[in-house]
């Protein structure tokens, strides 16, 4: 019984230890741009197994010098109540898993802009319910010590927009030649469609298992960037042509 009660404080007193190293480094994150994620790390080491090519292309770059139109481009893909919810959208999540029930695998998260975050950042790729727990705290952690433009400048710097390719920066380089401001609407609305599975937008071999179609989701996009000008930019809200399913690619 001794030794039980060892090992269980031993565990918590470990879970507890690694919630603080969390907590430091996000907190950090005010005033440090972070240099790499655990998915940027387990997809270098893919690359250098499997690939000549044996880097990742990215730069960081400040928001305010990312095009507005971009952004609300990648909100309308991704989470278009980023600014107004706090790290979740239990009707998003509720809804991806009676879908994903239905089917019988898993299709789509649900998943907000910061719970992506949280997960490329320090979590691996399975799907369980230990980890999931452990991305609702992250966000948590993030909405709580970090601010949204500040959560949006991290996700825009390291989400992958193809092989190797994360963050804007190095993605509209990629695809357009161009640097983040200088991308116009069209741009912003085919690299907002590739954020669901980015390596087949980059290149039609990746696209086995990711079922979407990229120009319905490019001019439903457009669609909605033309109504927020409409009216200044106003929220939207989006219907299900956007829960497009697909087998996550992350």
């Amino acid at each position: 019984m001794k030794y039980l009660k060892y090992l269980l404080w031993t565990l918590l007193a470990s879970v507890l230890i690694l919630q603080g190293y969390f907590f430091i480094q996000i907190l950090l994150w005010r005033w440090v741009n972070p240099e790499t994620t655990a998915f940027q790390r387990a997809e270098l080491q893919r690359l250098c197994s499997t690939s000549k090519i044996c880097a990742l292309k990215k730069d960081w770059i400040p928001l305010k010098e990312i095009s507005p139109t971009l952004r609300r481009a990648v909100m309308i893909s991704e989470d278009s109540d980023f600014y107004r919810h706090h790290g979740f959208e239990l009707k998003a999540m509720k809804e991806a898993w009676q879908r994903n029930q239905q089917k019988g695998k898993h299709l789509r998260g649900g998943s907000t802009i910061t719970q992506q975050l949280a997960k490329n950042l320090f979590l691996s790729g399975e799907k369980n319910y230990i980890r999931k727990g452990q991305e609702f705290i992250i966000t948590g952690m993030l909405e709580l010590l970090l601010s949204k433009d500040r959560i949006f400048e991290i996700y825009l710097n390291h989400v992958e927009w193809g092989e190797g390719i994360f963050g804007i920066a190095a993605a509209s380089r990629h695809y357009y030649a161009l640097s983040p401001k200088q991308l116009g609407i069209q741009e912003s609305a085919a690299l907002a469609a590739a954020l669901p599975a980015p390596k087949c937008f980059d290149q039609q071999r990746y696209c086995a298992k990711a079922r979407i179609n990229f120009p319905n989701r490019i001019e439903f996009i457009l669609e909605w960037l033309a109504r927020q000008n409409q009216r200044n930019a106003a929220p939207v809200e989006l219907d299900e042509r956007i829960l497009i399913e697909e087998e996550s690619e992350n």
